[in-house]
């Protein structure tokens, strides 16, 4: 790997849309996190509805020289695609690039941070009882 290749990557991945605005906030998203972490790549996949997928975002990581790949699901809960189409695309990753390191993260509406956020979001200009 050359000095230029970045050392790891990020893949943000969501459900996907063919509204082309759905998927605004998830690309500010991954420019915002490649502006703090320039020698991260990101990228954004999608489960369906929308490209590329993860196998593709993925290559497209690992032809950049990429050797750890961490994937954070976009996704509030814990549900059907979190927990059963995720796991399975992710061994599917792991089995088809065994020189590649991949990490799937919490979906990141469990992650308390983001709970914080949306709790000071929903609360934000509503009048005390006070």
């Amino acid at each position: 790997m050359n000095n230029s290749s970045p050392n790891r990557g990020v893949i943000l991945f969501a459900h996907g849309s063919r509204d082309p605005l759905w998927h605004r906030p998830i690309t500010t998203l991954a420019q915002r996190i490649q502006q703090a972490s320039p020698h991260t790549e990101v990228v954004c996949a999608y489960l369906e509805l929308s490209a590329p997928d993860l196998p593709t975002a993925a290559q497209a990581l690992i032809a950049k020289g990429v050797p750890h790949i961490r994937v954070v699901p976009l996704f509030l809960g814990m549900g059907k695609h979190a927990r059963e189409d995720l796991p399975l695309l992710m061994e599917a990753l792991r089995t088809q690039h065994a020189g590649t390191e991949f990490e799937l993260s919490p979906a990141v509406g469990e992650h308390p941070l983001l709970l914080d956020a949306l709790c000071t979001i929903a609360l934000q200009n509503v009048p005390s009882c006070d």
